[in-house]
């Protein structure tokens, strides 16, 4: 209506004796006028886009899937939307122009037969028409406004879709925000399953151990319980971290940093407490390596322990780092079965294995699913534009993971990192 109003005061001012109020002819040249005022219109003004898909949605029961959601930002979706504006409302204008004037015509020729006076203030055209004409020409009108209110929804409802659906780049922004979305979950799922998995396993060893020689070694359970608390400790610092990363909002008091080749011995400490006799060699200095090279190397090795705790037992695992000038190399082995637990009662192997509770004491108990560590392992090994293999051969497990330190690294910050 207000395009209409306009446009009708321009057709009064340009043409002679045309007065839209009274003038059929003045009335469908001001409609006229009007559409391409408001297809200008939508050009300019992206809500126009969900505002309208809304309403569809709603009289025309459109899948939401199938319209788009946000508002108009290129041209070539503002030009389908400003289609759509002008053929939704030239269908309203015509069905609105027809149930203005349809009606109370349809009602005079409905009762036109038999009111004597009022056969004499109709047009012609109505007087002329002889008998039951009168009224079957009423029914007729109408059918044919029900009918063009009908044809105009259907039509606008196939129309709709076309318009107002998701253009190409809509789509490829839709598939970019999955796509980020989904990586920022797996690198979540990837962090808590790590750190917070590794810590479970540890502490799942040392309790078993302890419960198990509680009366005959009380200070064994002592520094069991004593190793459970620091491994706890450090599981909800990491836990805060990873907490931090879904943080949207800014924080005066940021998360800690993400643990890096530097807490190295640290958690090679925890795990020989858990009853794992680890032994580590570095080639090669690590306090210069790229930070997310650090980031990932020291998850890898983490959750590599961890497999060995859930899976093998308190079992002895030798840990080799290698870094040269364009690439970190990283080997871990372990026996598969804790049968052969190897130098159990040795000085650095914790209170699980100097506690003399045997491997058996502490074994694993059989679980279901698994395998989400190795697929985060290769995932963190192939977004830095690695490669990571592991494999049981000759009763013994080796997980080896190879991490450039340049290339594909240098854009992993800001894809899949913190």
């Amino acid at each position: 209506m207000p395009f209409y109003l306009l446009a009708s005061v321009f057709v009064g001012l340009v043409t002679d004796g045309a007065d839209p109020l009274r003038n059929t002819a003045a009335q469908l040249l001001s409609f006229g006028c009007a559409l391409p005022l408001a297809a200008l219109v939508a050009l300019l003004l992206p809500l126009l886009r969900p505002l309208e898909a809304t309403a569809v949605r709603t009289l025309c029961f459109i899948p939401a899937e199938r319209l788009a959601d946000g508002p108009a930002l290129s041209w070539a979706a503002r030009r389908r939307t400003a289609l759509w504006f002008v053929a939704h409302l030239l269908a309203g204008g015509v069905v609105s122009g027809m149930t203005l004037a349809a009606p109370p015509a349809a009602a005079v020729l409905l009762v036109l037969p038999f009111t004597a006076p009022l056969q004499r203030s109709v047009p012609a055209w109505m007087h002329a028409l002889p008998g039951v004409l009168g009224p079957l020409a009423g029914l007729a009108l109408l059918a044919l406004v029900v009918a063009t209110a009908w044809a105009c929804g259907v039509l606008l409802a196939r129309c709709a879709p076309a318009l107002l659906g998701p253009t190409p780049a809509d789509r490829l922004a839709a598939a970019e925000r999955r796509a980020a979305d989904l990586a920022t979950r797996n690198r979540l799922a990837r962090e808590l399953h790590d750190s917070v998995g590794h810590a479970l396993s540890a502490v799942t060893l040392q309790a078993s151990a302890a419960r198990r020689v509680l009366d005959a070694d009380p200070e064994f359970a002592r520094q069991a319980l004593a190793a459970i608390e620091e491994t706890t400790r450090a599981a909800v610092t990491e836990l805060d971290t990873v907490l931090g990363l879904l943080r949207e909002e800014d924080s005066t008091d940021p998360a800690a940093p993400a643990p890096t080749l530097d807490g190295l011995d640290a958690l090679l400490d925890r795990t020989r407490a858990a009853g794992v006799a680890v032994a580590a060699a570095v080639e090669g200095r690590c306090a210069g390596l790229p930070p997310v090279v650090s980031r990932e190397a020291y998850r890898i090795v983490q959750e590599g322990l961890s497999n060995a705790l859930r899976h093998a037992g308190p079992v002895p695992v030798r840990l080799h780092l290698r870094v040269r000038d364009d690439q970190l190399t990283l080997r871990m082995e372990n026996p598969v079965g804790t049968g052969d637990a190897g130098p159990v009662g040795t000085g650095d192997a914790g209170p699980v294995a100097a506690g003399g509770a045997g491997p058996d004491s502490a074994a694993p108990a059989a679980r279901t699913g698994g395998g989400r560590g190795l697929r985060g392992i290769a995932e963190r090994a192939r977004l830095l534009g690695g490669e990571a293999t592991a494999a049981a051969q000759d009763g013994v497990w080796r997980l080896t993971a190879r991490l450039p330190l340049a290339g594909k690294s240098a854009h992993t910050t800001g894809a899949d990192g913190p």
